[in-house]
């Protein structure tokens, strides 16, 4: 009998929810997540943008979660920590789409978050929102929905079946623990630098 292949992404946190239909895989910053079967993925965003793409021919579809365009020292990135910058992160879920049947010509693309959630003279989330923009058409790709910028952070389901997104946008005066974490995750990657149709849903 030929040997299972691994599951790549075993390591995501799976959970149930009576309100949904799916399994939801829960994505943190610098991960992403592919699926042909039906699933929801779900993930927080503060200034960090996700991409949700899928090919609806083939069933295939997923997210990322990243927290800067790009390395600023690109040869001194290793790939397992690379899939935080936008410009990996894209790669990689548009890549592993196509590995699992789909084809780049038939992607929809809808785009979430770059809030600007702290005060500060870098606007992380603007970059962030520019980058993305700007990678989709280099790569002749458009993105059938944006919901990028403001002031507030986002929760994002999103089905992988269908393409459903359900967003909700959390209150400034709750951002506290949202712009801690990304600060703390900011502050890592800088230290490991210098070492690296509407179908969204408020509810």
């Amino acid at each position: 009998m030929a040997p299972t292949q691994a599951d790549p992404f075993a390591h995501i946190r799976r959970m149930r929810d009576s309100r949904f239909p799916h399994d939801i895989a829960a994505i943190l910053p610098g991960e992403f997540f592919v699926s042909q079967d039906p699933m929801i993925v779900y993930t927080v965003l503060g200034s960090c943008v996700s991409a949700c793409i899928r090919d609806p021919v083939a069933g295939v579809g997923g997210m990322n979660h990243f927290m800067l365009p790009q390395p600023k020292d690109v040869a001194n990135d290793s790939w397992g920590e690379s899939t935080r910058y936008g410009s990996y992160a894209m790669e990689s879920l548009i890549n592993d789409i196509i590995k699992r049947g789909g084809n780049k010509r038939r992607l929809e693309i809808k785009l979430f978050g770059a809030g600007r959630i702290y005060d500060g003279s870098i606007d992380v989330g603007s970059r962030n929102a520019e980058w993305v923009l700007d990678y989709l058409q280099t790569e002749g790709l458009t993105a059938c929905k944006t919901d990028l910028g403001d002031i507030f952070p986002r929760k994002i389901y999103y089905f992988t079946e269908s393409g459903r997104v359900l967003m909700k946008k959390i209150e400034r005066v709750k951002n506290h623990t949202i712009a801690k974490r990304e600060h703390e995750y900011a502050a890592k990657i800088q230290s490991k630098e210098q070492a690296p149709v509407e179908d969204v849903t408020l509810f």
